[in-house]
């Protein structure tokens, strides 16, 4: 069950500051591993690597995502299938929301595209 919930391999996905127009690509290499996550990636920000938790049984996961010689944000997020979906923190200063999903043949193509609708245009009648 943790593998197909928690795969490992290559990640992708967007982070968020104010809300859905506002998303910030992230790309990652995620490895799930008896309730251990590790890994790394990058961003817009620069490159990063990840150590935290989950738990297959709640789907909950927690991880710290850190900025080698910067800062790290907290992550806290539940496993759907779509992926996960959480909220990120750097305390106290700011937090914003998130969604990653794993990259596989057939797998996040759905995402992405979700990732990437248009504002709604407002039709005055």
């Amino acid at each position: 069950m943790d593998d197909d919930l928690f795969p490992s391999g290559p990640w992708t996905g967007f982070y968020n500051y104010t809300g859905p127009e506002d998303r910030h690509r992230m790309d990652l290499h995620l490895e799930f591993v008896n309730g251990r996550m590790t890994g790394d990636g990058t961003d817009n920000i620069g490159r990063f690597v990840i150590r935290g938790s989950y738990h297959a049984p709640t789907r909950e996961c927690e991880w710290m995502k850190t900025y080698p010689g910067s800062h790290h944000v907290l992550y806290r997020g539940y496993r759907d299938g779509h992926g996960i979906w959480g909220t990120w923190e750097i305390p106290p200063f700011t937090r914003g929301g998130f969604h990653i999903w794993p990259r596989r043949a057939g797998v996040g193509e759905q995402e992405e595209q979700t990732a990437k609708v248009e504002k709604p245009v407002t039709v005055q009648g």
